[in-house]
């Protein structure tokens, strides 16, 4: 699972651009599910068929990163961006970035002041993102047009993959874990149920513009027909020492089994399944509940007449950052939870309220 990750993760999908992943996605599922489609908007949907009846699952994770879009390019060579998706403004100067151009994905920076400069300026300032300009080494705007780049070329952070940690409690560092780990978590899933029995059938979805406003998911089922919903995304902890903070959600000690965030209340007889699921199969969770936060499983949620919905969220640090972190640990408590649940389903389980 994490090569898996990893390839993930170094790929490129802003908000609206999500090709990389999407083509990425529906190649590998070709030959591992029974049918397996692109959407209009990207959303990549695959059907998997077990053995015995039961009822239709729906698994989703979103393929979406936050992101940036050019909105001018000065005449010197500067290039001025719009946000793609939810950003921290005081972490962006001097980050490193890529830009997907037409010919090619270019690096670049976001540009900030010169030490030296700092005691002519007030330190405590925060410059907002329009203020900001991002460097990609051009001198004038015709530099930039030959690079390929041009107004609406899309922006990722420019880092890549790590593992630190001590091997035995390992932590992966890299950029869009949100929400790629959830995508490595069903292509796991996935990959272990190739050679099992269960019961019922499972729809992936992977959906797009997430971080824009659940837009993938809201779109695509309104076209399938399921009985429950489990959506799997990274959810923030809050056990570092900032103020804020209130140590309700640590890293690396399990999957978060989501109680309730801003965009859903999680369905009472799904959450006890998967508490209950967990408890059975020695596999450590977190009961979550976070109102800064909403995922797929609330635009889910309200499809028909209502689908009953749950979410396993991947503890992270420091999301919508170049630098999110999430647990191995945790990673595979989400994976091993999810597998157990669905192999527990048969044709008399019931998801009524």
């Amino acid at each position: 699972m994490l090569e898996m990750l990893k390839q993930l993760t170094l790929l490129n999908g802003p908000c609206g651009y999500e090709h990389q992943v999407t083509y990425f996605l529906k190649e590998y599922l070709e030959g591992r599910v029974d049918d397996v489609k692109v959407d209009p908007l990207g959303n990549v949907i695959a059907r998997k068929k077990g053995n015995k009846p039961g009822p239709v699952t729906l698994l989703t994770a979103h393929i979406d990163e936050v992101g940036f879009i050019i909105k001018k390019i000065e005449e010197n060579g500067l290039l001025r961006f719009e946000k793609l998706g939810g950003h921290d403004d005081r972490i962006l100067p001097a980050q490193q970035v890529k830009l997907l151009g037409k010919y090619g994905e270019i690096d670049g920076l976001i540009g900030t002041m010169s030490a030296h400069f700092v005691k002519f300026d007030d330190p405590s300032k925060v410059r907002g993102h329009s203020k900001l300009y991002i460097d990609i080494g051009a001198t004038s705007k015709s530099d930039v047009e030959e690079l390929g780049i041009e107004i609406g070329t899309t922006v990722t952070w420019g880092t890549e993959w790590k593992l630190i940690g001590p091997s035995k409690n390992q932590m992966v560092m890299a950029k869009s874990l949100d929400d790629r780990a959830g995508c490595a978590v069903l292509l796991q899933v996935l990959e272990e149920l190739q050679n099992e029995s269960f019961a019922g059938e499972l729809v992936f979805l992977f959906a797009v513009q997430e971080e824009v406003g659940l837009r993938g998911a809201k779109t695509a089922i309104q076209k399938l027909d399921v009985d429950a919903a489990i959506a799997i995304d990274t959810t923030a902890v809050s056990d570092t020492p900032e103020e804020t903070m209130d140590q309700s959600l640590a890293l690396g000690h399990g999957t978060g089994i989501k109680v309730m965030d801003f965009s859903l209340i999680v369905h009472k007889t799904i959450k006890n399944l998967l508490v209950d699921t967990a408890k059975t199969n020695g596999i450590s969770y977190q009961l979550e509940i976070f109102p800064g936060i909403g995922t797929d499983g609330g635009a889910v949620s309200f499809a028909g007449g209502g689908i009953p919905t749950g979410v396993l969220s991947i503890p992270s640090r420091y999301a919508h950052s170049p630098v999110e972190m999430v647990s191995v640990k945790d990673l595979m408590d989400t994976k091993n939870l999810l597998k157990a649940f669905i192999l527990r389903l048969d044709n008399e389980t019931s998801f009524a309220f």
